[in-house]
């Protein structure tokens, strides 16, 4: 018979002995006995030590694999660690089954050893779906600002966004496993927390009464729960941010406080800003991860996106994509942004340096957005919006220690009428750390 439980092997061979017979010894790769590889089927994790054992009692060999122990991948090829309940009760199968054998060899007491083995292997099964998953959480701070580009350093138009995130460890909440598999089949899932704030202001930063063609100032504060999902190729991420436009978004405190903090000059107009309304937003996006081949030692992939926002806040519908040359590729999904179509933040560790550049190109149909339209409830500032907006982008994504470090410079289409100055640019820089 053969046997596979997690680290262990027993397979029989041979006539069994008149009596038990113990022996060990390392473990050695050979024809009659070959030693699982490191490939997608099961084995060893590539890139670590291997201790084993072979035992052979009564006629049946025993391979007992040490720490690290076989490594079996998941649906989606992910490769992970057994848990450590997982190991004991293995063990504890195990010594049963030599239990049974050294006391005899006889049927009843091996279909016994069997039993309480297979009892314990039965309990572990839990622990063994969640064997490919990551168990380090995400946290994530990120920056974005127009005077962060190549264009001219001035406020205008989208000024700066800030979000501070955190996202768990992949299937950290089961009961929730369930919804993702509804939404998008087998995958790993995880639960993320954002806290974002955004700041619009008009050209003209300068005037206490900015004309009623410029851009309304604006902020917008937002808390955002999010369920992402990643398989072999693909992201899909949902998500509910709720929150408030107008002077308890707190535009003007951190806009012109950082202004006196770096000794330059206040924008005067926020008194004319957008008034209080509490703004929800419903986001749907997914990238895929499209391997495209290699230059020489570098790969390349495509990651094309597509993504919907509905809600108070804005009504939209994106598509996109993006082209990646570099190492480690499939260790994310491109670099994220204070936007629905995000590559996200969550990254796996990788082996050694990764890195990669990235160029690609994007659109959206615009139906809403509150910061152009005004308030819903309430007279207010407003500008006409153009309802197609296109953009490009390209940077750089670093990855080591733990850590990924990205910069996007974006430029976008006048996405209001009457807009100065062409193509508006700004920059974005992220910072993700594992724990």
């Amino acid at each position: 018979f053969m046997m596979h439980v997690a680290h262990v092997q027993i397979r029989t061979h041979g006539t069994l002995a008149s009596s038990p017979v113990f022996k060990t010894g390392a473990l050695s790769r050979s024809a009659t006995h070959p030693l699982p590889t490191g490939s997608r089927g099961e084995g060893v994790r590539p890139n670590r030590a291997l201790v084993a054992t072979a035992c052979v009692v009564g006629g049946v060999r025993i391979w007992v694999v040490g720490s690290p122990a076989v490594w079996r991948p998941d649906s989606s090829g992910h490769i992970g660690e057994a848990s450590a309940g997982m190991k004991f009760r293995v063990k504890v199968a195990l010594l049963a089954s030599v239990a049974g054998l050294v006391a005899g060899v006889g049927s009843d007491r091996m279909a016994i050893a069997q039993q309480i083995g297979a009892s314990q292997i039965g309990a572990s099964k839990a622990g063994a779906s969640k064997a490919g998953a990551d168990g380090a959480a995400i946290f994530s701070i990120q920056g974005e600002n127009s005077s962060i580009s190549s264009s001219k350093l001035t406020d205008r138009y989208y000024t700066n966004g800030i979000r501070i995130g955190l996202q768990s460890a992949e299937n950290a909440y089961p009961s929730l496993a369930g919804i993702g598999r509804a939404l998008w089949g087998e995958g790993r899932q995880r639960i993320g927390f954002d806290v974002s704030q955004q700041i619009y202001t008009p050209a003209d930063t300068a005037s206490r009464n900015p004309s009623l063609g410029d851009r309304p100032y604006a902020g917008v504060l937002l808390a955002t729960v999010s369920a992402v999902q990643d398989d072999a190729s693909s992201r899909s991420t949902v998500g509910l941010s709720l929150g408030v436009v107008g002077p308890s978004a707190l535009g003007e405190e951190v806009q012109n406080g950082f202004h006196d903090l770096i000794g330059q000059k206040g924008n005067k107009g926020w008194r004319t800003q957008l008034h209080d309304e509490p703004v929800f937003a419903l986001n749907s996006s997914r990238v895929w991860r499209l391997p495209t081949g290699s230059l020489g030692r570098l790969e390349t992939d495509a990651l094309p996106d597509v993504a919907a926002t509905l809600g108070t806040l804005k009504i939209d519908v994106e598509a996109g994509v993006n082209f990646r040359l570099g190492q480690g590729l499939q260790n994310d999904f491109g670099a994220p942004r204070l936007r629905a179509v995000s590559g996200g933040d969550a990254f796996q560790r990788g082996d050694g340096f990764g890195w990669y550049v990235f160029a690609g190109a994007g659109g959206a149909a615009v139906a809403r957005d509150v910061t152009l339209d005004g308030n819903t409830f309430r007279d207010s500032r407003s500008v006409k919006l153009r309802p197609i907006v296109g953009q490009v982008d390209g940077g750089l994504a670093l990855l080591a220690f733990g850590a990924r470090l990205t910069y996007t410079h974006v430029a976008q289409t006048q996405d209001f009428k009457h807009q100065k100055g062409g193509l508006h640019q700004f920059g974005s820089l992220a910072l993700s750390v594992r724990f």
